[in-house]
């Protein structure tokens, strides 16, 4: 049996969202059955290259997306040379409709658009330049791709618009997540915030996120100084890096809590930081579907979110939380430390996630009959 080749089309392969999920279905299918591959459009390394290296896969880079020729030249030569691909999975949003027209070009037979992010709030103050492209490119992926995938009904909408749900061939699949490290019992809480520099009865507000615009971390350091002034052992744990961390930082030091914020930079471990934390705290002002709550929840973690994310998110509802994200930092603080005191069983999570839709045994089978491969290409049970 010849094993099916897919082609993923991203950015770079660190440890964001899209990307970890991405790890786990590479870990998880039967490279017999389900070949994958990353072309990515940055060309210094990510986080995972090397452990998808040792899998027996590839990361091609194919740099230059601002000179669509010399992009073309280059991915073209890809689907030729490293081909051939039986699909093509592109999770570079507007981008997709490039990149598919190339995959069209090339004959390769299965093209997938992939919407993680709603990006209706940007799109709605683009210039006059960026709408002719974003034009263009919605055009191509409705001409060229033969499937469109979403992670939320509001990123459907964004890539694919708002009549998405009568097009058969755009739907919402899930992006699954295996949720066993969380049901492992966790003794090492207070090792965890030794490795942060935080003190073991600290209060402590936790995320998780890329550095950039739309996950709002700057916000989150005035958050943590009025709660602050509310709750005196207040730490503030930000894991991730990214273009604004250093700005983040020059942040909390002109503030003076420069002391009470831990950058704890990218992590590996990400289910046992998050038993560091008291509560979770996610101030987007664009979001897709975040995949790191559903490590929250998974975590038992009390979560405190913007209300601009889907509510498609919830799997326990008592856990959440909703603010505004032109609320106050006083409004948001209020809720951290008032949402600190909940939570519940981890065990308990876990098990609730790992029978829900976000599990990566429930969510896996419909993205390997897009792929036209059957669940027996798996390693995991149904």
């Amino acid at each position: 049996m010849t094993a099916v080749r897919v082609l993923h089309v991203v950015g770079q392969m660190n440890r964001g969202g899209v990307e970890t999920w991405l790890m786990q279905v590479l870990r998880t299918l039967d490279p017999a059955c389900v070949r994958m591959d990353f072309l990515v459009t940055r060309g210094d390394p990510g986080h995972f290259d090397a452990e998808i290296d040792a899998l027996g896969s590839a990361v091609i880079p194919c740099e230059s997306p601002s000179s669509p020729t010399r992009f073309a030249r280059q991915f073209l030569a890809v689907l030729r040379e490293r081909g051939p691909y039986h699909v093509v999975h592109s999770h570079v949003h507007h981008f997709s409709g490039f990149t598919l027209a190339l995959a069209h070009r090339a004959s390769v037979p299965v093209r997938i658009a992939h919407a993680h992010s709603d990006t209706s709030h940007l799109d709605a103050r683009a210039s006059p330049w960026r709408r002719i492209y974003l034009r263009l490119m919605k055009a191509a992926v409705r001409r060229y791709a033969t499937h469109g995938l979403a992670a939320s009904s509001a990123a459907a909408t964004s890539l694919f618009g708002p009549r998405w749900p009568d097009v058969g061939r755009y739907e919402v699949v899930r992006c699954g997540l295996d949720f066993s490290a969380f049901r492992k019992p966790i003794a090492e809480s207070a090792s965890a915030r030794a490795d942060l520099g935080v003190p073991p009865r600290a209060l402590v507000l936790g995320h998780v996120g890329r550095f950039d615009g739309c996950k709002n971390q700057a916000f989150l350091v005035r958050i943590a100084m009025a709660a602050l002034k509310l709750e005196p052992s207040t730490f503030l744990v930000l894991v991730g890096d990214g273009p604004l961390r250093a700005s983040v930082e020059a942040d909390a030091t002109r503030l003076g809590i420069r002391e009470r914020v831990v950058f704890a930079g990218v992590r590996a471990d990400v289910p046992r930081v998050l038993a560091s934390f008291d509560v979770f705290v996610l101030p987007s002002v664009r979001e897709g579907l975040p995949l790191v709550g559903l490590e929250a929840q998974a975590a038992g973690l009390p979560i405190v979110l913007s209300d601009i994310i889907t509510r498609e998110l919830v799997v326990i509802p008592s856990l959440f939380t909703w603010r505004a994200p032109t609320d106050s930092p006083e409004s948001w603080a209020e809720a951290a430390l008032s949402a600190a005191r909940g939570g519940v069983s981890r065990a308990d999570a876990a098990a609730t996630l790992e029978r829900s839709e976000y599990s990566l045994s429930r969510s896996l089978p419909r993205l390997l009959e897009v792929y036209g491969v059957t669940s027996s290409a798996t390693r995991i049970a149904g």
